[in-house]
């Protein structure tokens, strides 16, 4: 089960990637964009998500994704970090939120950062 250390050590190790405390909370930015937040004392993760995935992924899986109603008018997305399958998953998302946040010359140095492989 990943917790919040796996989340900042994950998130820190893609490219461009900081911390800062804000809201009274660790965020992740990327090129000064916020692209995932550990909310709920750590227990959750916050992360970019267009807002017709972000309504799956809460529809398919409910007991893992849901949509603060503070976030309800944004692309975001929460997830419980006890019901993710392990760090390929968290890994996964957090890039897929890097990739969303990140400028175009970082995406350009890293095209297959965040991108679902072919199974």
């Amino acid at each position: 089960m990943p917790d919040a250390e796996d989340v900042r050590r994950i998130a820190l190790s893609l490219p461009g990637t900081t911390e800062k405390t804000a809201w009274s909370m660790p965020t992740f930015r990327v090129a000064g964009k916020m692209f995932a937040t550990l909310p709920e004392e750590e227990t959750s993760l916050a992360v970019r998500c267009p807002k017709e995935e972000r309504d799956e992924l809460v529809l398919a899986e409910p007991e893992k994704f849901w949509i603060a109603d503070h976030e309800a008018n944004f692309a975001w997305v929460r997830a419980r970090l006890a019901a993710l399958d392990g760090e390929d998953e968290l890994r996964d998302i957090l890039a897929d939120s890097w990739r969303q946040a990140a400028p175009t010359r970082l995406l350009e140095e890293h095209p297959g950062l965040g991108v679902p492989q072919d199974g």
